[in-house]
């Protein structure tokens, strides 16, 4: 453990590429959403595609996040971050040069892959690196730096997509890796968990889970042709799946996600909140971005800053609403938030042809931004409270997969769910319909994630671990958290960011 002060030339130069790196992957995790309708115009791509370039990204990403955290700990956490920021900028590269929609869902994949490597380390490099006294405000600067991102990405993908053009939305990565890696390897001291190296990975659960993953979300997306290929995807999904399973259960030590995590009930609970409310987001922020752009005719920059008060709101008061869920508890806002998100889903069925952003889409994103503020940080406290302090950094890396996975099915499902055609994002009366109908079966998962929050959710122990990350900005995932409270103590936790 270093002693790196945040005052200090080093340490200032730790945060700067630590922030650089991971919002490298948070903004490709939304800014995307803007451009799929010049994407798809300009490479001549059917929906399917579109989905495919969302859900391919996601798919690595919440396939590999849990193990991209133990190479770090493995081989070294500057080591694995670096890799991964190159790997991200090589994939970048390739998603702004492909020629057709199949090259950039492989690139997008590719993507994905690096993101699981430099995503969780950033967060550890932080925590490995500063002294005990700096690391909380250290965190805390990351978070909210990274916020400010999440909040600028769909506005600055916007203008690139009105501008230079949708490619430079991926290229964009490659000067700023270009700043990033020189920095970290001159600056970033290595650091890794000396546990770690006598473990194993766990590499044939992560691709046995990710490819799970990709043979359902096959099924879903290509369901309306009702070939043979496709029912053999999703029955040889479903049993990739139950293998998954069993591998873990087998591996108990090294497994990547050990199944003992869920004998605590409400662990079990949060997660199944997790995968109704990130659901519910996932689609909303996929067909939303469509829908201002193809219905209501906005520009990419218009809808993109259409977005951004959610954004700025849990920016501006997640903090206070994590401080908030403490005195109370987290059942009431776990309860009342997703019911908010589902309002704010269901004042967007206002949103048709020639809609007022003041009168139509501003009420319906503010009530959804609200939701968002009141629930997420009562989620990961509730999901670190659930579990020993020794396992807070597992616990946390389990939900923000569920979340992502969520998401990923989410993406996949509601054009089959909604009766919407592989040409409806080219026809603004088709896709307006079908929109309509989306909303509402994204705010009714919504709803019962909040019936299930009420149910199942209990106040935490006093004692438990508590989120470090007390700024929180993104719309697609919970945040990372790496390190519980038993590290005060000088306890180093856990083998996963």
């Amino acid at each position: 453990m270093s002693d790196v002060r945040l005052a200090s030339p080093q340490g200032r130069w730790i945060l700067l590429t630590t922030v650089l790196g991971s919002s490298m992957a948070l903004l490709d995790s939304t800014v995307v959403n803007v451009a799929l309708p010049r994407i798809g115009r300009d490479l001549d791509a059917d929906l399917a595609a579109l989905q495919w370039t969302v859900n391919a990204y996601m798919l690595t990403l919440a396939g590999l996040i849990l193990l991209g955290g133990s190479l770090g700990d493995r081989y070294g956490r500057r080591r694995v971050f670096v890799v991964g920021v190159v790997w991200f900028a090589v994939a970048s590269l390739l998603c702004g040069l492909a020629p057709n929609a199949g090259v950039l869902v492989a690139a997008r994949a590719l993507q994905g892959i690096g993101g699981a490597l430099l995503t969780p380390g950033s967060l550890a490099i932080i925590q490995a690196s500063f002294h005990a006294d700096d690391r909380g405000r250290a965190v805390g600067l990351w978070s909210g730096f990274g916020g400010i991102g999440a909040a600028v990405g769909p506005f600055l993908g916007g203008w690139l997509v009105d501008g230079p053009g949708w490619r430079w939305v991926f290229l964009l990565n490659v000067p700023v890796a270009l700043f990033c890696v020189p920095i970290a390897v001159r600056h970033v001291p290595e650091s890794g968990d000396g546990r770690a190296v006598h473990g194993r990975f766990d590499v044939l659960g992560a691709v046995l889970g990710a490819l799970a993953l990709a043979l359902v979300t096959y099924a879903l997306i290509e369901a309306r042709s009702g070939s043979v290929v496709v029912v053999l995807a999703a029955v040889v999904g479903v049993a990739v799946g139950v293998a998954f399973v069993y591998v873990e259960r087998r591996r108990a030590q090294d497994a990547m996600m050990p199944l003992d995590i869920f004998a605590s009930r409400q662990f079990t609970a949060v997660n199944l909140v997790t995968l109704c409310v990130y659901a519910g987001l996932g689609g909303f922020f996929f067909l939303s971005a469509l829908q201002l752009q193809v219905v209501a005719g906005y520009s990419a920059l218009g809808a993109g800053t259409a977005l951004l008060p959610t954004t700025a709101l849990m920016l501006l008061l997640s903090a206070r609403s994590g401080q908030l869920a403490e005195r109370i508890g987290p059942r009431v806002p776990l309860t009342v938030g997703p019911l908010l998100c589902a309002a704010g889903m269901l004042l967007m069925l206002r949103v048709g042809p020639g809609a007022s952003y003041v009168a139509d889409v501003l009420p319906a994103v503010l009530v959804l931004g609200l939701g968002l503020v009141t629930l997420v940080a009562p989620l990961t406290s509730s999901v670190l409270a659930s579990v020993g302090t020794e396992r807070a950094g597992l616990a946390s890396g389990v939900n923000n997969a569920a979340a992502r996975a969520a998401g990923l099915v989410a993406v996949a499902a509601l054009p089959l769910v909604t009766g919407m055609g592989e040409e409806a994002y080219r026809s603004g009366t088709a896709f307006d319909e079908a929109f309509g109908r989306a909303m509402v079966v994204c705010a009714g998962v919504l709803v019962v994630g909040s019936v299930l929050a009420f149910v199942t959710v209990r106040r935490p122990e006093v004692g438990c671990a508590t989120p470090e990350c007390r700024t929180h900005g993104c719309v697609t995932a919970p945040p990372l958290e790496g390190v519980s409270t038993a590290e005060e103590a000088g306890t180093v936790k856990g083998d996963r960011p």
